[in-house]
């Protein structure tokens, strides 16, 4: 059942605002919705055209998506750790998380399937899965094998104690050496595909530095604050350096690749059960390793020294 209750900020259709608030549902869903009585205004049912006024309670109360065909698949995974509660996995670019509508097999969750039993805490539909990364971002991730692994992976999540950093290629020369993105995000009021820094939106916090400059180009480390949707991508785009490579909000013009610049290469959290702090990294990718590679020599700069 997927529950969710917010308050109106600015007077629009119903379903207009209830799709613009919730990433997870598009206008047509939530037409559906409303009709259904699944969408409630102060406690009761209204019409998608119907207005709500400025404070306004809103209840979504949503059925579970009907389950995909998980089966399990055989596919090579590369595990960097694993234990009788966690997998960390080093997903390669290219993959999905879980099944979706486009995507309804050959993902992380299928392979993970074939390898080891996963918590039930997300149905049949997310297995194991504490947090995601976009299908074209690479990296590391941390998936439960059971409910009590997958609670307590999430309380951490929740109250912002786990490590994750990412590493990322962007446009543009940065002036600061560090600094802090504070921009609350939420769906894109011009385009459902894409997220955006919205006055009404969840909080999201990232904080950047600065590895290495190329000119035209910048290495950097991001460490995440928050999770939300597109984060990074979005909030690099957003001070004006997108992520290289990105082709939801970054330029045309941009380094080749097969999807943005972005590896979570550390992850750090508490073991479920023996509370030991666990920290693990991962190398970039081949190709982003001979981009940066190529950067460096173009930049004048040493090119075979670590990322």
């Amino acid at each position: 059942m997927q529950i969710e209750d917010f308050t109106v900020q600015e007077a629009a259709r119903l379903d207009k605002l209830v799709a613009e608030t919730v990433p997870t549902i598009s206008r047509s869903q939530a037409k559906a919705a409303i009709e259904a009585g699944q969408i409630t205004v102060d406690g009761q049912t209204a019409r998608p055209k119907d207005k709500p006024a400025v404070g306004a309670a809103i209840h979504i109360e949503l059925p579970d998506p009907q389950p995909v065909d998980l089966t399990p698949e055989d596919i090579p995974l590369d595990i960097v750790y694993e234990d009788d509660d966690v997998i960390v996995v080093n997903k390669p670019q290219g993959m999905v998380v879980h099944p979706a509508p486009g995507h309804p097999n050959h993902t992380l969750v299928n392979a993970l399937l074939y390898h080891s039993p996963l918590s039930s805490i997300n149905g049949t539909l997310r297995p194991g899965i504490v947090h995601r990364i976009d299908k074209d971002t690479s990296g590391l991730l941390m998936v439960a094998k059971n409910d009590h692994a997958h609670h307590s992976l999430s309380e951490q999540l929740q109250a912002k104690t786990n490590l994750r950093e990412y590493v990322a290629i962007v446009h543009g020369n940065f002036k600061e050496e560090e600094g802090v993105i504070r921009a609350p995000l939420g769906r894109s009021p011009k385009d459902r595909k894409k997220q955006a820094v919205v006055a009404d939106g969840r909080p999201a916090v990232t904080h950047f530095r600065v590895l290495e400059r190329y000119g035209t180009y910048t290495l950097i480390a991001c460490r995440l604050e928050t999770g939300r949707t597109h984060q990074i991508r979005v909030h690099m785009a957003y001070i004006n350096h997108p992520v290289a490579g990105d082709p939801l909000y970054g330029p045309k013009k941009t380094l080749k690749g097969e999807g943005q610049f972005l590896h979570a290469r550390e992850l750090g959290f508490v073991q479920p059960t023996t509370g030991e702090q666990l920290d693990f990294t991962a190398p970039v990718p081949a190709h982003f390793a001979a981009v940066v590679k190529k950067l460096r020599h173009e930049a004048g700069l040493p090119v075979d020294k670590a990322i």
